[in-house]
């Protein structure tokens, strides 16, 4: 990989971080503790939706954010041509 398709690739890939751990500390840090009391109001499965979020949406969202992180890499690495396969 040449210097610049390097430099190219890795701004590409903390790109992706960044936006991917922004989601990360919303979803847990915003809507688990910070706008829990908002989220209260709302009803999820009987029970407030910031409890909900706090206790298992947020793992939902986890895991759905490491298919997405996942998927990405793989098409940065074909973009960039470091794939393996």
């Amino acid at each position: 990989m040449e210097n610049n398709s390097a430099s190219g690739y890795w701004k590409a890939t903390l790109g992706l971080l960044t936006k991917i751990l922004i989601i990360w500390f919303v979803v847990s840090f915003g809507a688990g503790i910070l706008f829990a009391p908002a989220l209260n109001s709302i009803s999820l499965g009987g029970y407030p939706l910031g409890f909900w979020f706090a206790h298992q949406g947020a793992i939902y969202i986890f895991i759905a954010l490491i298919f997405y992180y996942a998927k990405k890499m793989g098409d940065i690495d074909r973009q960039f041509d470091v794939h393996e396969e």
